[in-house]
């Protein structure tokens, strides 16, 4: 077992329990204020921890919280896309006209209830692993990771100029006061809650994410790959043969971030290891950002982040994103740059064996190689198998492989999503 799984299997357990554990309790029950209640019994941390769960859905579906009036946390986060995106746009539209560009691709918001706080330096404590290795930056919410908290996460798009464009609390309160909801929201939080617009962004981004980390709509386990680690379905032959490729270590060595198989204690495989890693995806021209030459997205270095500006080895990397029901999306990685989830796959096959094919030529003919990341953060990127290969070479998989796990990773969309059925109303 590699580290890197090793690494996944131990924080995957300890991130669901610690949500088991947490969820009606201290958020929810400490402290004295208007927003919180105080002590509570069990019970009662479970009936109000159940109630924020409603109210956040309210919100969720609201387009009224956004300065356009048209945009809800669902247009992004479409729930019959398991909570991702339903178009193939690289970015969505927002903005107070929803006329502004984003920056990355929107993710899905299933299962991050397993995603750990971000840790700069990971060391594994799972017995079988080596606590003096450091397994690097791990963790945290959105493709930099740079908050760790569904009620943190929550704010980003109902302040993000390009997204929900509220211009401050105080706007976002006035939208509250106005909803159907709004008494729901007095009775949760008190009758002064939209006096005071700090207040009232924190109570509404505790609703979202207590929505986000409690609903089993976000985390329900109920793939048909799910229900073949249980023993109560079968693979095919091709999708069997998938999986031996997703998982061994010469070939399309999958498994080594996207863990594929139960944690020791039984959880169920995240298909992530939280880890952040430059994997360097062309450059998308259709992301208006990228029309200058000069901006480049450096992932935990920034420009979104900005703890870590100037720490050079940290450029280029971005969270390594969960795979289940990756199969539903139209644009992949966090620049939208692939369409299909064959090229994404493809992609890590023969970056390094074929460059040509990914990346766009110089005037001479050359290939313009990693044309999205500053040669002088090339080192950050990483060569584990499939990668590390020269042009030319012999790549790990086949294109029949290739199809394989493709086959294979349409295994991971959970039963709700088969068909198009909408996971929450």
């Amino acid at each position: 077992m590699t580290a890197r799984q090793r690494k996944s299997r131990s924080i995957a357990a300890a991130a669901l329990f610690t949500l088991a554990t947490i969820l009606p309790g201290n958020s929810l029950s400490a402290g004295t204020s208007s927003l919180h209640p105080g002590p509570m019994s069990r019970a009662d941390a479970y009936a109000r921890a159940a109630a924020l769960i409603e109210l956040g859905r309210k919100l969720f579906f609201d387009p009224g919280l956004s300065a356009s009036g048209k945009q809800a946390c669902s247009s992004c986060h479409d729930p019959r896309h398991a909570f991702g995106p339903a178009s193939e746009a690289p970015v969505e539209m927002g903005g107070p006209h929803l006329d502004q560009p984003g920056l990355r691709a929107v993710p899905s918001l299933r299962y991050i209830q397993a995603v750990p706080a971000f840790n700069e330096h990971f060391h594994d404590s799972d017995d079988e692993g080596d606590e003096s290795v450091d397994n690097g930056p791990t963790g945290g919410l959105t493709w930099d990771g740079r908050v760790d908290h569904g009620v943190d996460q929550a704010k980003i798009p109902l302040l993000s100029p390009f997204e929900m464009a509220n211009k401050d609390a105080g706007a976002i309160s006035v939208n509250l006061r106005k909803a159907a909801y709004a008494s729901e929201f007095r009775a949760a939080f008190g009758d002064a809650v939209f006096d005071h617009p700090d207040d009232a962004l924190e109570a509404a981004a505790e609703a979202l994410g207590t929505l986000e980390q409690g609903s089993a709509d976000f985390y329900p386990y109920s793939s048909r790959y799910d229900a073949f680690l249980a023993g109560k379905a079968t693979l095919s032959a091709q999708e069997m043969h998938g999986l031996d490729l997703f998982e061994d270590e010469a070939k399309g060595n999958c498994a080594s971030c996207h863990l594929s198989r139960r944690a020791n204690d039984g959880e169920p495989p995240q298909f992530t290891d939280f880890g952040l890693i430059g994997v360097s995806v062309p450059r998308n021209p259709a992301i208006a950002a990228n029309a200058d030459p000069k901006y480049f997205d450096l992932g935990l270095c920034g420009p979104l982040r900005t703890d870590f500006k100037g720490r050079a080895e940290y450029c280029g990397l971005f969270r390594t994103p969960s795979l289940r029901n990756v199969a539903l999306r139209k644009s992949f990685f966090h620049n939208g740059t692939f369409h299909t989830l064959r090229d994404a796959v493809a992609f890590y096959a023969t970056r390094d064996t074929d460059p040509a094919h990914w990346y766009p030529k110089n005037a001479d003919g050359t290939v313009r190689v990693n044309d999205d990341l500053p040669r002088a953060y090339w080192g950050n990127l990483n060569q584990d198998p499939p990668f590390g290969k020269k042009p030319g070479d012999k790549p790990a998989l086949t294109d029949a492989e290739i199809d394989d796990i493709v086959v294979f990773l349409g295994t991971l969309t959970d039963a709700d999503q088969v068909g198009g059925t909408q996971a929450a109303k």
